[in-house]
């Protein structure tokens, strides 16, 4: 019979617990190679990253052996410890031959702290404001920044620069809260649990993201009042809201930069002696200064002032504190990297003190676990900074697989996120097929790319042919179902379920086509809302793979209430999927049974994927 591997970090015959511990736990290893090769010694090499690289190096006695394999274990010690530990095998022969296997990476988190699980086990839906839906025309006039607005919702946004060279984000259409608050019934109807919005506070562009009060919401938008009812009206039906938090840079546009004199307190920008001043980096006030990606309309904070930070978060009525306590349940941190960890650590604390189960989301693209900004490992998910984050890794793991990437580079690399990040970061991640900083996915599915080879006008004038949008629409209802079913919170990009195109900003952000959905994806995201909400195995189950071979993907997703098999096939040809289990049933998808004795074929079409209940034995 074949041996075993030497180690394997995922199997409990070598490492238990499984991947991320709490700070305090005894990990438990095992090395386990073939008796043929003769080693004698074995040592763990682990080195304490948050310790100044403090690295200690452990014996690994040897336990007898089995099955053609010797065994050799030890423990190894978190206790008062928390970060990343680098750790690595030794292995030696009596002739002084040696072998090394590593390195590997455990991290090792802070386990104190209760983390609320609604944000995970529901559906979020993603409204960019401006561009959902509108009650009434707005009046821009006396409003910051200068602003013009569409007067059909059926216009195109502007993406051409003006006279300046400049795309100035200037053009609204006038999405508002009354909008939102008549359609929550809409969003109940998708299943909705969660309504984040992208930045809703006064701003000068249309994106908000260059913040100009963060005391009050756009004009545009409504009033304070009418946040705090549409909060109301949400959760009358079970839902919550989720703001945007963007605190490393404010508007140039601004009340505390005041860049152009709109406000009538002097800013940063008019007195050295604005109260505002020191939350700015001035290289030579007032004309040169630190900006976001040297956009000069962003100017970045300094995250560091004492003054700063009582604003945000410091006081009860710091903004955290205010806006939650206005009916918000959580907040998502704008480019959460570039905040320092102790700035989000204060936010979090806020948070909680102010609402005991708000949640914070961070928007990282990467791997969070391992994420260096600025020359400095953050601590995003090591607990009492971040509980999810954007999980960026599974978006792109997704559109991989949909566009022939191999379910076998799916399982590996959404295996990494699994074992690297506490479990409570893994099930609370928020979860994408697009946001507003990417291309939709139906366009990308059905035009095979982003096209960045062609002219912005030819992108801006794109759509899909009906051959193309017939195929993204197949790829995009079995990647939104693979999304359903995967762990953490399925999150919709406004206007995917109505099928909506559009390549990057702004292409991506153009308004709900109220009364021209798309009805074939309308009723399939509704039936995916009722799956995730009718399933407790799709909201909080363990998650175990069947298959990750060429363009078959399959898990189980099991709880003690239920088991579920989701598969799916991202190919041009019909696959049959092997299970040795009777007793299947569908639930939601694409799928025809072959059954036989105990064991049942799957044969899925392409571009497809189904829901299977299991029937325990």
């Amino acid at each position: 019979m074949p041996y075993l591997p030497t180690y394997d970090s995922r199997d409990s015959r070598y490492k238990t617990p499984y991947g991320a511990v709490a700070s305090g736990t005894q990990v438990q290893f095992t090395l386990r190679p073939p008796r043929i090769e003769c080693f004698s010694h074995a040592s763990i090499t682990a080195r304490f990253e948050s310790r100044h690289d403090e690295t200690v190096i452990v014996k690994m006695p040897w336990q007898g052996h089995h099955l053609g394999q010797d065994l050799f274990s030890t423990e190894l010690d978190t206790a008062g410890y928390v970060g990343l530990i680098w750790y690595s095998f030794h292995l030696e022969k009596l002739d002084g031959r040696k072998q090394e296997l590593g390195p590997y990476q455990l991290t090792v988190y802070d386990g104190d702290e209760h983390i609320p699980s609604w944000f995970g086990e529901g559906v979020t839906y993603q409204i960019f404001p401006d561009r959902f839906r509108r009650s009434k025309l707005p009046n821009p006039e006396g409003l910051v920044g200068g602003r013009t607005v569409h007067q059909s919702w059926e216009e195109f946004p502007e993406y051409r620069p003006d006279d300046r060279g400049e795309v100035r984000n200037r053009d609204f259409f006038g999405g508002d809260f009354q909008g939102v608050i008549e359609k929550l019934s809409y969003l109940k109807s998708l299943g909705v649990n969660t309504i984040y919005f992208n930045p809703i506070f006064e701003a000068a562009e249309n994106h908000r993201y260059g913040t100009a009060d963060y005391s009050r919401v756009d004009p545009m938008l409504g009033t304070n009042e009418d946040f705090a009812r549409l909060c109301s009206e949400a959760h009358k039906r079970g839902m919550r809201i989720m703001l945007d938090g963007v605190f490393n840079h404010t508007g140039y546009v601004s009340r505390y930069f005041n860049g152009d004199g709109f406000y009538p307190d002097p800013g940063a920008h008019q007195s050295w002696d604005s109260p505002y001043r020191p939350w700015f980096n001035f290289t030579q006030w007032p004309q040169k200064y630190e900006s976001w990606w040297g956009i000069y309309t962003l100017p970045a904070v300094n995250e560091n002032n004492p003054s700063y930070r009582e604003f945000i978060f410091g006081g009860e009525d710091s903004v955290i504190r205010r806006w939650l306590r206005a009916g918000a349940d959580g907040w998502r941190l704008d480019v959460a990297d570039e905040l320092p960890d102790d700035f989000v650590h204060g936010i979090h604390a806020a948070a909680r003190a102010e609402k005991p189960d708000a949640v914070i989301i961070g928007e990282v693209w990467e791997d969070g676990s391992t994420k260096v900004a600025y020359g400095v490992r953050r601590k995003h998910i090591l607990g009492g900074h971040c509980d999810g984050l954007m999980n960026y890794p599974l978006r792109s793991a997704i559109l991989a697989f949909f566009q022939g990437g191999g379910g076998e580079a799916f399982v590996k690399g959404m295996e990494a996120i699994r074992e690297n990040y506490p479990s409570f970061a893994f099930y609370s991640a928020m979860n994408s097929l697009d946001t507003h900083d990417t291309p939709r996915l139906l366009t990308l599915l059905g035009a095979g790319g982003e096209y960045r080879d062609q002219s912005k006008e030819w992108r801006a004038q794109f759509t899909l042919s009906p051959k193309q949008r017939t195929r993204g629409r197949e790829l995009l209802k079995a990647a939104a179902l693979l999304l359903f079913c995967f762990p953490g919170s399925p999150t919709v990009y406004y206007g995917d379920e109505a099928g909506m195109e559009g390549f990057e900003d702004p292409f991506n952000r153009q308004t709900y086509p109220w009364g021209h959905e798309d009805q074939e994806l309308l009723r399939w995201y509704r039936s995916l809302g009722r799956l995730r909400n009718r399933h407790p195995a799709l909201r909080r189950g363990a998650i175990r793979y069947v298959c990750g071979q060429g363009p078959l993907l399959a898990f189980l997703r099991e709880s003690e209430e239920e088991r579920l098999l989701c598969a799916f096939n991202a190919g041009e040809e019909p696959q049959a999927l092997p299970f040795n289990r009777g007793g299947l049933r569908l639930i939601l998808g694409q799928a025809e049974l072959t059954r036989e004795d105990c064991s049942c074929t799957i044969s899925l079409p392409p571009r497809s994927g189904a829901v299977l209940s299991v029937k325990r034995r």
